[in-house]
């Protein structure tokens, strides 16, 4: 299994994936990518294979310290994203040589299926857009609360997130699950309010309603609802999530198995959550490799409980991913559910033919720029 070589594809709509292959000829595929930087995580992934090449693929944990602890400089966003997506594509290469799934060699697995939810539309159709999903076959989706926020906002906002919440209530009623995702764009003062108004609506769960920047703010904000709140898309690594984990204040972590680690980093975090009856819920607004890593965790991770996927997603319509796979079955959906899969490695397929296509294909992904009506920047 000793790694002979990598490649890199960005591709549409906005992800970029990984090839490792071992002089056997056996390859392995990741989702090295941050939403925004995908060069930079091209240069630090390339960067980094001079500590993997002519490694042997089997040595993960070894590798995964060496590529973190070797730096010096160690964390953040672009590093532990080139981390993640090497990572992944070395359990793939791993599985396929034994020709087992992922989920065998961290424990094996704790279910037979995972619940799957998307995101709704947060406009004006945001009723109409769940209902689709719910013909779809999904029992949970997700809506997000409001735009840019100010610190101290209007209450408009607050009775227009409320409305659309009622809408979508009264159209299902609890039939299907809904969630609602802040995206870390308000304030602890105006969360207060916002987590006190949707108590009503005994949603799944609120998710990042402070940025995770603040994990004190947590513990303060559960003072103010019974809802579930969930965080954690923009921590990286056990270390990231210790002081979520330890503040009392959250409920369910969301880490990105592209972003906090790859697999085997994201279990730690999960067997440190579980010791403080802490759910996990991977987050996923990304391609099918990223889907995948974070299925074969929840096959093997017994406090993971749900499962994010942006097939639907409203800024992955025209592109589900699912054209660059041979073969879509691992990730139908059944009664709301994605069914364990016994297939090697990370469990899928790739369509290299579709991949080397599409990376030909000009396209940019950068993150927008929203700002108050004072023109002070506000978090997107």
């Amino acid at each position: 299994m000793k790694i002979r070589s990598i490649e890199l594809f960005q591709v549409p709509p906005r992800w970029m994936f990984l090839k490792i292959t071992t002089e056997s000829g056996i390859a392995g595929w990741g989702e090295p990518i941050l939403e925004g930087h995908a060069n930079a995580v091209e240069a630090c992934v390339h960067e980094l294979s001079s500590h993997f090449i002519g490694r042997s693929a089997g040595d993960i944990e070894d590798l995964w310290q060496l590529l973190y602890r070797g730096s010096f400089y160690r964390g953040g966003g672009v590093m532990t994203s080139a981390i993640s997506g090497i990572e992944q594509a070395l359990w793939d290469i791993k599985g396929k040589f034994y020709g087992m799934p992922a989920y065998e060699f961290l424990g094996g697995p704790v279910r037979d299926k995972v619940m799957v939810y998307r995101g709704s539309s947060d406009g004006d159709d945001a009723v109409e857009d769940m209902l689709r999903a719910k013909e779809q076959g999904y029992k949970a989706v997700k809506v997000n609360a409001c735009r840019e926020c100010d610190w101290i906002d209007s209450y408009q906002k607050i009775d227009k997130c409320s409305q659309r919440i009622a809408a979508m209530r009264e159209a299902v009623g609890y039939e299907m699950e809904i969630s609602m995702d802040v995206h870390g764009r308000m304030h602890k003062p105006f969360a207060r309010v916002l987590l006190n108004e949707m108590e009503q609506y005994r949603l799944q769960f609120i998710e990042e309603p402070v940025l995770a920047d603040h994990p004190e703010a947590f513990e303060e904000l559960r003072h103010h609802t019974s809802t579930p709140i969930a965080t954690g898309e923009r921590c990286y690594t056990r270390w990231g999530f210790k002081s979520l984990i330890t503040g009392g204040g959250v409920d369910i972590l969301q880490p990105d198995l592209s972003h906090a680690g790859g697999l085997l980093e994201c279990k730690k975090i999960a067997a440190m959550a579980e010791a403080y009856d802490i759910a996990m819920a991977p987050h996923c607004p990304l391609g099918p490799i990223a889907l995948a890593a974070c299925l074969q965790l929840d096959f093997c991770t017994h406090n993971a409980f749900l499962q994010e996927q942006s097939i639907g997603l409203h800024y992955h319509k025209d592109n589900t991913g699912m054209g660059y796979l041979n073969d879509q079955t691992p990730f139908n959906m059944h009664d709301g559910y994605v069914l364990r899969t016994n297939k090697p490695g990370l469990g899928i397929d790739i369509n290299e033919d579709a991949v080397r296509a599409a990376a030909k294909l000009p396209h940019q992904t950068l993150n927008p720029t929203w700002r108050n009506p004072d023109g002070s920047l506000s978090e997107w």
